[in-house]
């Protein structure tokens, strides 16, 4: 295996990343990885959590003769640009600039490019190969299939049955209606004009992306794809509801193929207990579940 660093210009920024090559000869096939929400690295790292889930993807590919493409987003890690006032389109835009600078790179078939998304980027992924993108194919890793806004009430429902101990017993003292008290936030999100602001003075809130996730919906984009599309979510994300998967097996119109993993979550481990956001950083020292890269393999051979 063989690494190197890149820089690729993407509306007058510019972005960094590692192409990662096979030992041996050039790869029969290419992938782009395209990374989830928040400030995350090439890796799918931030500073509260490591979950390395693009370095475990980009080594095992790599192991099998393939290579692939992973890279900063905008205003993280060694990338230019501000995070706070980059958008979900702007982000769309960097994956398209990053797709066409790796078929451009020596030693990559620019025919045999396959796309990656994982959480918000199965969304961008969604996004970029129904406005025609050239990639082989696609594999939407945690993938919706409906509005940001929905997928954020799904969550919530998720989440609060989750919730034990203090803060459970607080929601109940307190009464607290968790749906209205969302609803209250989405509303002044979209009244919003700012790219950023705080709540309560301290989380901060980028405004400008939240606004364009909530109102986009790839079930509109899902119909108009026309390369074969893979679709893989754990049975126990609480991010992003597993029987979307089911609702893209009937909108879509080109090769599809599915899986929801037992006992995976949205970080793509396997967890034996209660899904929770609580235990993310336990199941972070773990490696990725081995079904969901064995099922990737499989399909990028079937695709070739």
């Amino acid at each position: 295996m063989k690494e190197r660093e890149v820089l690729f210009r993407s509306n007058n920024f510019e972005l960094s990343g590692t192409v990662t090559l096979p030992s041996f000869g050039a790869n029969s096939a290419s992938v782009l990885l395209i990374p989830g929400s928040g400030q995350v690295d090439r890796n799918e790292n931030a500073k509260k959590i490591q979950i390395n889930v693009f370095r475990e993807m980009a080594y095992f590919l790599a192991d099998n003769n393939i290579a692939s493409l992973r890279y900063d987003k905008r205003g993280v890690g060694s990338s230019e640009g501000n995070f706070w006032e980059t958008g979900l389109i702007d982000n769309a835009s960097d994956a398209v600039s990053a797709l066409e600078y790796f078929r451009q790179c020596k030693g990559i078939n620019p025919d045999k490019v396959f796309l990656l998304g994982h959480s918000e980027g199965a969304i961008i992924a969604t996004k970029i190969t129904a406005n025609g993108a050239g990639a082989a194919g696609v594999i939407l890793v945690a993938g919706s299939a409906q509005s940001g806004e929905d997928v954020l009430k799904w969550q919530a429902q998720q989440v609060v049955k989750t919730l034990k101990g203090f803060n459970a017993w607080l929601i109940r003292l307190l009464r607290i209606d968790i749906a209205k008290t969302q609803q209250k936030q989405i509303e002044k999100i979209k009244r919003s004009s700012r790219d950023w602001y705080r709540v309560q003075l301290i989380a901060k809130i980028n405004a400008k992306w939240m606004r364009e996730f909530l109102t986009y919906n790839p079930a509109d984009d899902l119909p108009k794809i026309k390369i074969p599309i893979l679709a893989i979510t754990g049975s126990k994300d609480i991010q992003v509801d597993p029987n979307d998967l089911e609702k893209m097996a009937i909108i879509v119109k080109t090769d599809f193929e599915y899986h929801i993993i037992p006992d995976v979550t949205h970080i793509l481990r396997t967890d034996l207990g209660q899904p929770s956001l609580s235990t993310y950083g336990q199941q972070a020292s773990r490696p990725m579940d081995p079904r969901i890269l064995s099922i990737i393999l499989g399909w990028l051979k079937k695709n070739l």
